[in-house]
């Protein structure tokens, strides 16, 4: 096949969205994590972002309302609750909806950030030490969150990908 010759989008037929790795900025998102929101979609509840953990970090205990979708690039992360299970360079993780963890980069010998792809459908309900939900992160919340951390770190209003 020629790739030199040039196609013309097809009436009708949805073109492809794309972002390049400089379009879309890491950005604060709790001591020792950064994030790059790649794509939300309010309507439906999809948020696809790439989270960048340093080592031994622990974040809250969360319930997931919906499924999620993980590809670990690089590094190292495991669940407290699933200590046996240890996510490492291109290892895959599929969450059913109703799932309820502490993700934790603590993990021995383990010395580089761990860069993990997200696609998460619905809510993050972060708990409390009673299993209580103490607050709500969403493809909404998220986007804000983004958005205001771009706008602290003086970088311009990103652009991730919306499909409405």
């Amino acid at each position: 096949m020629n790739s030199s010759i040039p196609v013309a989008p097809v009436p009708g037929v949805p073109e492809a969205l794309h972002r390049g790795a400089a379009d879309l900025p890491f950005v604060h998102f709790t001591d020792g994590v950064r994030f790059q929101l790649l794509q939300v979609d309010i309507e439906s509840g999809l948020w696809v972002l790439r989270t960048i953990f340093e080592p031994g970090v622990t974040v809250q205990r969360h319930k997931h309302t919906g499924e999620v979708y993980a590809v670990t690039f690089s590094g190292a992360w495991k669940y407290l609750e699933y200590p046996e299970t240890v996510n490492r360079g291109f290892s895959y993780l599929y969450e059913p909806a109703g799932s309820v963890h502490t993700l934790t980069t603590d993990i021995p010998g383990v010395s580089e950030p761990t860069d993990i792809w997200f696609a998460i459908r619905g809510a993050n309900l972060n708990l409390d030490e009673r299993g209580k939900v103490e607050s709500v992160l969403d493809a909404g919340r998220v986007l804000r969150l983004y958005n205001e951390e771009c706008e602290k770190a003086g970088l311009p209003v990103p652009d991730p990908i919306r499909l409405r």
